[in-house]
């Protein structure tokens, strides 16, 4: 399993969380905290979610078919899609109705210093998951804000990680604020609060995911830079005239399909256009090495009137 995909990142997150949801269930059998319990089933899903990440990866490395012949590249979206209904379903719903249970009918808590020293320890193993999966996710990030690195990211499994470490942390220091003021108080109601909180941060998180993930699943173009590089490699080829069209789309994280229509110099024999075409690919493949599938098509072009629209010839 190729590190691309953020693989050290998804294993840590995975042991982060499977060690934090151990203590945390300690921690509600111990307190009865509502708190306590959300972030158990917070770091449960998370700990699941790693490894539908892992699972995804996996079978995304399957060898094409006739059925599949493109491969199964977006294995690794659809994974990730189901990370997102598994964070708002087992994560936000139960957390919102858990809270508010809590709230209309708070009920004594226990000795709320296990849940302080777990929740102090779980910011610390979610801080190194968080740290691991920033690492990793600079290496491919360049100068992309976080916000555009989360938005155009064609891997989804960074994206993935790091919004569900951020919210992880959040969600502990307001686990941790919240069983804070319930011990501080006397007031158990601070507790159904803090759980509510909670389950409305992962419901947003969880329909971001939801979001960005869609768009993949239904087909994404190349990135900015890629679709410049392509275009720039075709117009540099002397026996290319022009450009008439092109569409691209990520078929996988890391490949991508290319289709265009070019018009190719005049008087070329067939054995020529063939020849041009093959080293016109080359050069497409050296500036961008994760053009997979890709089809050039000889044309001319036509006046619109002639055609309609050139772009859908």
């Amino acid at each position: 399993m190729s590190t691309g995909g953020g693989t050290k990142a998804i294993v840590a997150a995975f042991l982060a969380n499977l060690g934090i949801a151990i203590a945390k269930l300690v921690g509600f059998v111990f307190t009865g905290s509502s708190s306590m319990l959300a972030e158990y089933i917070h770091s449960f899903a998370d700990t699941g979610n790693q490894g539908l990440l892992m699972l995804g990866h996996k079978l995304a490395q399957r060898d094409a078919t006739p059925q599949h012949p493109f491969g199964y590249g977006r294995e690794r979206y659809f994974w990730a899609f189901i990370v997102s209904m598994v964070l708002f379903t087992l994560g936000s719903v139960f957390s919102i109705v858990e809270g508010i249970e809590k709230i209309q009918h708070p009920h004594a808590l226990g000795d709320l210093r296990w849940a302080i020293g777990i929740l102090l320890g779980g910011i610390l193993l979610e801080g190194w998951s968080f740290r691991t999966a920033v690492v990793e996710a600079n290496h491919t990030r360049g100068r992309a804000t976080w916000s555009d690195f989360i938005r155009r990211s064609r891997s989804p499994e960074l994206p993935v990680v790091l919004l569900e470490d951020a919210g992880a942390l959040i969600g502990l220091v307001i686990a941790l604020a919240a069983v804070s003021l319930a011990a501080y108080t006397g007031e158990a109601i601070y507790d159904g609060v803090g759980t509510l909180l909670i389950g409305l941060l992962l419901g947003v998180i969880a329909i971001v995911l939801a979001y960005e993930m869609r768009s993949l699943l239904i087909g994404e173009g190349a990135r900015r830079e890629d679709r410049e590089k392509i275009v720039a490699a075709i117009a540099a080829s002397p026996d290319v005239l022009q450009l008439i069209h092109m569409r691209t789309q990520h078929i996988g994280p890391e490949e991508l399909l290319v289709g265009a229509k070019v018009e190719f110099r005049s008087g070329m024999s067939t054995s020529e256009i063939a020849a041009a075409v093959d080293t016109l690919e080359n050069s497409i493949r050296e500036q961008v090495p994760i053009v997979g599938p890709m089809y050039i098509e000889p044309d001319l072009m036509r006046p619109p009137a002639a055609t309609g629209n050139p772009q859908n010839s």
